[in-house]
């Protein structure tokens, strides 16, 4: 089963209706954007990572705006949807100055948040200067509050990260121009990894950060689902959702008080929270088993597991996706390609991984692609 079937027509029928992608990274070769306009995917919402391409999804998302939230339903223009974010595997080139304005040197801080300790000084004078928390967070929130749709993404933590060595000269003179510079690309790992606190530091100002303007985030997790649930739940202690039983006990013992506070609980809170209101685990790996712990009815974030080809079903782990798939509701369900190129590729890996959880759904294409073009919206709008 792949991206050749999509020629099927039912497929067809369900791309006309509207297919999703909810994670990818075109703004990684922006020589693909000009094939975003061909493409059968309605909207595409792009990721940023890192400091080379926060302006690029900020410059494609113009390019292709969604002016409301049934453009898409009236015209057949493609649409982008922008997250804008830091990804854990570059959070060492972060620093975290929101409580003083002490800048501290490049050395000393890469040597703080690198684990093991950084003795090489040759790797450490090849990493970037560090950039301020404090004014990432501010350019950020002006690019949310000019994208009116726009997420918070990618974010998250990873465990299995180690930094790349520096580019050695042969493999400089074959690096891709067209590729948008700061990824990887092939490069030999080093042994370092990014201190999972450091991680945790950065991840937390950033759902704050969605919370404080009520946009959904895409999130990162890589042998690290505990981990992410662990922030999540610091985040959102206190504001766990109460159960119908309790709402009734509460009013029962409030007495003259209760219809007041009954009143209070439904029209839910006055001011910002300090989590975002929606999250998508982006291509989830972890166990069917923990997704308890996120779909659990005190939860107060309304949470997504989105898939994709490239991730879930090309391993050797591929077979227990499924059952994760079955376990979760339909209703909490979405499909990625996460591809780093836009065109027919992004097509051919989005329409494969789309069929795979109809598939395993046991849904028709027409009732999937009406399912998960229902979770997309609700994901990104709320609604």
């Amino acid at each position: 089963m792949g991206g050749q079937a999509l020629e099927d027509d039912a497929v067809n029928i369900s791309w006309q209706r509207g297919v999703f992608d909810a994670h990818c990274h075109p703004t990684d070769t922006m020589t693909s954007i000009d094939d975003l306009p061909g493409m059968k995917a309605k909207v595409l919402t792009i990721m940023a990572t890192r400091r080379e391409d926060q302006t690029l999804v900020d410059q494609v998302a113009a390019r292709f705006p969604l002016s409301d939230t049934d453009e898409y339903k009236r015209s057949a223009s493609k649409f982008v949807v922008p997250a804008f974010g830091w990804h854990p595997w570059f959070s060492y080139q972060m620093f975290d100055d929101r409580s003083t304005y002490e800048i501290p040197d490049a050395m000393t801080h890469y040597k703080t948040v690198l684990t093991p300790k950084v003795e090489d000084v040759a790797f450490l004078k090849t990493l970037p200067e560090p950039l301020s928390l404090a004014q990432f967070l501010t350019d950020t929130e002006a690019r949310l509050r000019k994208h009116p749709f726009a997420l918070m993404g990618e974010v998250g933590l990873d465990k299995s990260f180690r930094l790349p060595k520096e580019w050695l000269p042969d493999e400089t003179q074959s690096r891709d121009p067209s590729l948008t510079p700061g990824s990887r690309e092939g490069r030999r790992l080093s042994p370092y990894r990014v201190q999972l606190a450091h991680q945790k530091v950065i991840l937390e100002a950033q759902l704050r950060l969605a919370g404080k303007l009520g946009r959904p985030a895409s999130i990162h997790s890589v042998q690290a689902h505990g981990a992410v649930h662990e922030v999540l739940q610091s985040l959102w202690a206190g504001h766990e959702k109460i159960s119908s039983r309790q709402k009734k006990r509460r009013s029962s013992a409030a007495g003259a008080h209760a219809a007041d506070d009954e009143e209070k609980i439904n029209q839910g809170p006055s001011s910002p929270l300090p989590f975002p209101p929606r999250i998508c685990m982006h291509s989830y790996s972890g166990p069917a088993d923990f997704l308890r712990e996120f779909l659990n009815h005190k939860v107060p974030i309304d949470v997504y597991f989105s898939f994709s080809d490239v991730i879930n079903f090309s391993g050797p782990s591929s077979e227990k996706v499924i059952d994760v798939v079955k376990a979760i509701p339909d209703s909490k369900i979405l499909i990625e390609s996460d591809l780093h190129r836009a065109g027919a590729e992004m097509d051919g890996r989005l329409g494969s991984v789309f069929q795979r959880v109809c598939d395993i759904k046991k849904w028709s294409y027409e009732r999937g692609a009406e399912i998960l073009g229902r979770n997309w919206r609700c994901f990104v709008f709320g609604s």
